[in-house]
């Protein structure tokens, strides 16, 4: 004799089992989603980010007495973890700095090549151009992590920001591959 109750109650504990496993999926997938710049607390010692990234590749003075630890994955990477430490050697914040808010941070007219190189690191590639009497520098990120991009700053002769650019990057683009 088929029993209703025991019909019913068998596909909701499968249905609720189901619904328990995608959880846990999607939990463990999101864990394994968690950026290095994401990882760390304000106060933090210093240490905690350099036990976990190995030695920064990038350190720069801030104006404050602290400094900022930079890990670039330039030239082909996307990102660059910053974390800016205090004069007391504690975790200020720890950002990925290779983003659109980030660029839109930079003052034409005001920003110099030493405010960029703090902020951003060391660029991917640098190049002058005589007929503007510009150099530029270009960093690699991801646009709203989807699109592959290049955003370059162009410098006066003094070394001010006069312009930015961004562009697709070349290098995912197989149209335009080998361009550059």
């Amino acid at each position: 004799m088929f029993n209703r109750h025991h019909a019913t109650t068998a596909a909701g504990r499968l249905r609720r089992a189901t619904l328990a496993c995608l959880g846990a999926l999607a939990a463990v997938t999101l864990a394994g989603c968690v950026q290095p710049w994401q990882q760390y607390t304000q106060g933090a010692d210093e240490s905690t980010i350099v036990a976990r990234l190995g030695p920064p590749r990038e350190a720069y003075d801030l104006p404050n007495g602290g400094k900022r630890l930079m890990w670039p994955t330039q030239p082909m990477g996307e990102f660059t973890t910053a974390a800016d430490i205090d004069s007391a050697g504690k975790i200020v914040g720890v950002r990925q700095v290779l983003q659109a808010n980030e660029f839109y941070r930079a003052e034409i007219g005001k920003w110099t090549k030493s405010d960029v190189l703090v902020n951003f690191g060391r660029p991917v590639e640098t190049a002058y151009y005589p007929l503007m009497k510009r150099e530029v520098w270009t960093y690699r990120y991801m646009e709203s992590d989807v699109w592959y991009m290049m955003y370059s700053f162009y410098f006066d002769d003094q070394g001010i920001v006069r312009l930015t650019q961004k562009t697709p990057d070349p290098l995912h683009d197989p149209e335009r591959r080998g361009m550059f």
